[in-house]
């Protein structure tokens, strides 16, 4: 990341609103569901909880506040940056 305010979802800080820039797909193995999830640019997140080991992260996200849980891998393709 160039940018000192960009990040990668997995790992953003928890309990922060963020927004959704884009994606690191250049090697195009990002899996299909994070855009059918509705994890689009320009959306606002925040992460609710990191399970312990790796394990899932909840985000809540959009004006409907759905929630879903992602692996630390899905959200590496997803750059972020935080919202103040």
């Amino acid at each position: 990341m160039k940018d000192k305010d960009l990040h990668k979802l997995s790992r953003f800080p928890k309990n922060k609103i963020g927004k959704i820039i884009g994606y690191d797909n250049d090697s195009l193995r990002m899996p299909n569901k994070i855009i059918e999830m509705g994890l689009l640019p320009e959306t606002a997140f925040r992460v609710l909880y990191q399970a312990p080991f790796n394990g899932p992260m909840y985000v809540e996200f959009g004006d409907e506040k759905s929630r879903i849980a992602l692996r630390e891998e899905e959200g590496e393709f997803i750059i972020v940056e935080e919202l103040n």
